[in-house]
């Protein structure tokens, strides 16, 4: 089983796309466990929450990988929690990053419009492109090369639908 990572900064397209991509293709996907665990415990968030987060996205992983014969999505993991711990406290704990980690990790660029859906934080250009910082950061510093995905919705749905062709056709 491959398991791909839908990585970067809010309102990219991440869950709008895993969702609708896993639905054609037949395979489970996670969704994002931060905005559930946020909607049911509220946004003021401590690193105590980040760390619960991410251990709710661990759990829901490892239930998603017993039905996934061939392919499981994710709409983010423990990677994206540590770019969020850099930027609402500045530091990363390092057992956000002992995760076990995707086969593929797409990185959703802030390039198209934020919006505010009553959980997200970072809006204006500037803290989305410092968000991006530290989303990219996160990926580097667990030696993970991601592909790029950027671009209108249809370009980044075709991009995403190229990488997972790809995935899917090597051995």
């Amino acid at each position: 089983m491959r398991t791909v990572c839908f990585h970067g900064v809010e309102s990219t397209g991440k869950s709008v796309l895993a969702a609708k991509l896993a639905a054609e293709l037949g395979c489970p996907w996670v969704p994002e466990y931060g905005r559930e665990y946020c909607e049911e415990h509220g946004t003021d968030l401590t690193m105590a929450d980040l760390l619960a987060i991410a251990e709710g996205e661990a759990r829901s992983i490892e239930r998603a990988k017993a039905s996934a014969p061939d392919l499981l999505l994710l709409d983010t993991d423990q990677l994206m929690t540590a770019a969020w711990a850099q930027m609402l406290f500045g530091e990363v704990p390092p057992a956000l990053m002992e995760y076990p980690k995707a086969d593929l990790y797409l990185h959703f660029a802030p390039d198209v419009p934020w919006v505010d859906d009553g959980t997200r934080f970072f809006g204006t250009p500037e803290s989305r492109a410092e968000f991006d910082r530290a989303a990219r950061a996160a990926l580097t510093d667990a030696g993970v090369v991601p592909i790029e995905i950027a671009g209108d919705w249809e370009e980044r749905e075709a991009e995403v639908r190229a990488a997972l062709s790809q995935l899917c056709a090597a051995p």
